[in-house]
């Protein structure tokens, strides 16, 4: 589900640099995966193959479109340049046109093209995510094969596959939509694909930009990958390629795959609601009584407890009483944390706090286990208007909005899909048999079969960790999803697209 840490910046080669050591070729992969596309907008167009041997010719005179990660890097050179001349001559830097577009296709999409996708070798994919929704704990009806998850109608039929396109603007991501639709003769008896629906996310105004609609920074701690980021910041080791791009070393299944599978990821999508009045609301009441604290810094202090960020992305385990704005902006510092239950139980950061479900670090490596296939590369986009006075007034959500979440990993199964199941819905999960206090599940993203009362989360007075709050409440709500692969540049041309 819904990670508050999103849609990094992170530090990479220069985009006419070769990894030859790696063995990655930055032109063959899909630019959203490693480097991420540059965005101020970004619009997730999902289809469903009407005639798969008319796609499959269109998609030729198509992948000349896809924006690779030597492509992706470009685009932040030219901005940055940008942004360097805009300073340099004393003005404010503005934006320049840029526009990318990746594909990515669910199982059911390759079944409808005729492609034998069972080497993908993933559990989640080959289900795919709506009959998977059960075990994610969304809320629904029935059970088993019967079961029909709470989702927006267009997500509880076959998806085949999804179109990503982000850019500066609206007009510009719109035209480049349009571009697709011409080549795929939407509109027309020709057409080989119908559209299910497109989802358009933005970038948050202000100093707000970054932050998601908790007003939470995010984007702070994805994996640094060996081979492509070069002098990664401190904090959790790098990971091998293969931890997300398929056929590299660190796949799992690396031998076992064809090569048409190769530099390509697998890509988890969900459509999530954030109720954001009910959240403050919540924090507000539950504002922590310290000593020397106000109010709001009594409420500042609860929620970044939840999270384990302060609201401007400085670790609670570095700062847990007062934010640290400065902490928070310095790449040498805001990630370099470990967590340690023998150095601290829950005093600086409590064990369900979001942060720590999610990447919980020397909590499970002190203990021998390597968390690195657990790792995933997170690039989602905020949805929907600010949060409106009437909003704040009535202390309840009257317009949608929230998160695009998407990530990306090798193995679903190890990815997104453990790190929902087994640790932000597990309520024992770290050390639930081995401290006296219960940690609960994960406060934002933590779901019991759609319950809504969550049961009890320990660890959010720092002083007396064994205090517990109820969850009786769910912020985050799944309004749908899939899984995707997005296969290689080659993949499209010589297997996909033949």
């Amino acid at each position: 589900m819904a990670h508050v840490e999103s849609n990094t910046t992170p530090t990479v080669p220069s985009p006419a640099e070769s990894t030859p050591d790696s063995g990655l070729d930055l032109r063959n992969i899909q630019g959203d995966i490693l480097s991420g596309m540059p965005k101020k907008t970004e619009t997730f167009y999902f289809f469903q193959i009407t005639d798969a041997p008319t796609f499959r010719q269109h998609l030729r005179a198509f992948v000349p479109l896809v924006k690779t990660v030597a492509q992706a890097l470009k685009d932040r050179d030219d901005i940055d340049k940008h942004k360097k001349k805009d300073e340099g001559h004393g003005n404010k830097p503005h934006v320049i046109p840029i526009v990318g577009v990746n594909v990515s296709f669910s199982h059911f999409g390759f079944v409808k093209l005729g492609i034998d996708d069972s080497k993908l070798i993933d559990p989640a994919f080959l289900i795919g995510q709506r009959q998977d929704a059960q075990g994610l704990g969304d809320k629904g009806t029935g059970d088993g094969e019967s079961f029909v998850p709470d989702w927006d109608d267009a997500f509880k039929q076959d998806i085949h596959g999804v179109f990503i396109v982000s850019g500066d603007s609206h007009p510009t991501v719109d035209k480049k939509i349009q571009d697709i639709e011409k080549l795929f003769k939407i509109g027309t008896n020709a057409a080989s694909y119908k559209k299910i629906v497109s989802i358009r996310g933005d970038v948050r105004p202000g100093d707000q930009s970054a932050h998601e609609h908790f007003g939470y920074l995010d984007g702070v701690s994805n994996p640094a990958i060996i081979g492509f980021d070069k002098n990664p910041p401190p904090g959790p080791k790098p990971v091998q390629a293969g931890v997300i791009l398929l056929g590299q070393e660190g796949d799992q299944n690396k031998d076992g795959r064809e090569p048409w599978m190769i530099d390509g990821s697998f890509l988890a999508f969900r459509h999530l609601l954030q109720n954001v009045p009910e959240f403050d609301e919540f924090v507000n009441k539950n504002r922590l009584q310290l000593p020397g604290l106000t109010e709001k810094e009594g409420a500042d202090l609860f929620g970044a407890r939840l999270v384990g960020r302060w609201k401007s992305g400085a670790p609670v385990d570095l700062t847990p009483f007062l934010d640290d704005p400065d902490l928070a902006t310095d790449p040498l510092r805001n990630n370099n944390f470990h967590f340690s239950a023998e150095r601290d139980f829950q005093k600086l950061c409590p064990f369900a706090a979001h942060v720590r479900k999610t990447n919980p670090r020397a909590d499970l490596e002190e203990l021998g286990f390597s968390i690195d296939r657990n790792r995933i590369l997170r690039r989602g986009i905020q949805f929907g208007p600010e949060v409106t006075r009437a909003e704040r007034q009535q202390k309840k959500t009257l317009h949608r909005r929230g998160l695009l979440f998407a990530c990306y990993q090798s193995s679903i199964a190890s990815g997104f899909q453990f790190i929902q199941k087994s640790w932000a819905n597990n309520p024992d999960f770290p050390f639930g048999e081995q401290t006296p206090e219960t940690p609960g599940v994960d406060p934002i993203i933590g779901q019991l079969r759609g319950q809504t009362d969550r049961g009890l989360m320990s660890g959010t007075n720092p002083n007396t960790p064994a205090t517990t709050v109820s969850l009786n409440d769910i912020w985050v709500i799944p309004r749908g999803g899939e899984y995707f692969f997005s296969p290689s540049v080659k993949a499209l041309r010589e297997t996909i697209a033949a």
